[in-house]
């Protein structure tokens, strides 16, 4: 072709500069305007019909793969490929402009091949997080590791270009680096080790609520990544954990919790036990009014009533037999009140307990689950709970304990 355009050139006299020149120009500057062309034809033809049609497909992930310009990057390599062919015509005779050429176009080629590469799995990516699995099977780390052997091979692609020499040479020679190498990607390799073994085990999954007090964590994961993990905490701040500490390192894991179906309400009042006597004829009258535990007073009424004849009861003393109690009957209460109440999961573990007496008084713990797990609804709903058991204590001739303060002094010095 440089031949026959330079004995055009001769032939119709157009001889303004020497024809060889010229003719190579010439070629040259036509290669530029065909790469040009082509990417002219790839970006507003190619490209927006593809646009066109995948506004009009039902699927999805297209749209997420346009939308991370995967399809933008490729469009460059048609220009980039015009030129790799061609380019040889108008430098004919001159191999080292040829392989420098060459290799610019092949360097610039791999990096957006790769620019590419990376929006695709990026897309792959966000595509992944719409499905349920990804909550419990996150595979950012590994996407990550995969971007870092992409780039790492690109880079040693575009270096055997540079040095003008085989890939595979630059690969043997890493051997004497892998010391190094492991020192410079310690955390990357950790990180993907415990990656993998959060991911089979099913350690930690995206959403879950972890409490890590040494890192300061205690909220919910936003981002399981290759070296670090994202933990949102209460107050929306963001702390940042090194994956593979979850490993080694001790956490407290909250899923257990909301896959259960309740949230544990586990407090205690206590009682002073000044106040703890046997009901008199007057309180069970009293109790009976009470719409909760009226039919447990008549029931344990009787059944105290047919026990106590049974073993001949002397009733001279109150200590004989058996009798009913106010915290007794208070417990009755908590408990036929909880069982009552809505929001109270009486599938599972359901106590309404006495603790050791201490110097504090006699502890009368409430051990049940919520069923909203919420854990601002949680609250209010403990909060409403204890609100009316304090409220009602008085009512059972009890007293909650509590440390003298300025006020009781004070009745005291008058």
């Amino acid at each position: 072709m440089l031949e026959i355009l330079t004995d055009w050139i001769t032939n119709e006299g157009l001889n303004i500069l020497p024809a060889p020149i010229l003719a190579r120009g010439l070629i040259f500057v036509f290669v530029i305007a065909l790469s040009f062309v082509a990417y002219l034809f790839t970006k507003h033809l190619i490209l927006k019909g593809l646009t066109t049609l995948i506004g009009r497909t039902a699927t999805k992930w297209d749209d997420v793969i346009l939308k991370k310009k995967v399809f933008n990057r490729l469009a460059h390599l048609a220009p980039a490929i015009v030129i790799y062919v061609f380019i040889a015509v108008p430098f004919e005779g001159y191999d080292w402009y040829i392989t420098l050429i060459n290799g610019l176009v092949l360097i610039f080629m791999i990096v957006m091949g790769v620019l590419a590469l990376d929006a695709l799995l990026n897309a792959f990516l966000d595509i992944y997080t719409t499905y349920e699995i990804s909550n419990r099977i996150p595979i950012k780390g590994f996407i990550q590791v995969f971007k870092i052997i992409i780039y790492f091979t690109s880079a040693v692609f575009i270096i055997s270009i540079v040095l003008n020499k085989t890939p595979i040479y630059l690969f043997s020679s890493l051997g004497a680096l892998t010391a190094v190498l492991m020192f410079i990607f310690k955390d990357a390799i950790l990180g993907f080790v415990a990656g993998i073994q959060l991911s089979a085990n099913r350690m930690v999954a995206n959403g879950d609520w972890i409490e890590m007090p040494k890192y300061g964590a205690n909220g919910n994961i936003i981002e399981i990544a290759l070296t670090t993990v994202k933990v949102q905490n209460w107050d929306k701040t963001i702390t940042t954990i090194p994956t593979y500490a979850l490993i080694t390192e001790s956490f407290k894991n909250w899923r257990g919790m909301s896959e259960s179906g309740g949230r544990r309400i586990k407090r205690a009042i206590s009682m002073d036990m000044n106040t703890i006597q046997f009901c008199t004829e007057e309180m069970l009258e009293r109790f009976r009014k009470i719409q909760y535990i009226s039919d447990y007073i008549e029931q344990k009424q009787i059944e105290l009533h047919k026990d106590n004849q049974l073993e001949k009861v002397d009733h001279s003393s109150i200590v004989n037999g058996r009798r009913m109690t106010n915290i007794g009957t208070f417990r009755a209460y908590v408990k036929a009140y909880l069982m009552n109440h809505p929001m109270i999961n009486k599938d599972m573990t359901f106590l309404i307990r006495q603790l050791d007496p201490t110097e504090h008084g006699l502890p009368i713990e409430i051990y049940v689950f919520s069923k909203d797990q919420n854990w601002a609804n949680y609250e209010g709903i403990q909060s409403d709970i204890f609100d009316h058991v304090l409220a009602v204590v008085p009512e059972f001739d009890l007293q909650v304990f509590q440390n003298p303060t300025g006020t009781d002094f004070n009745k005291l010095v008058r």
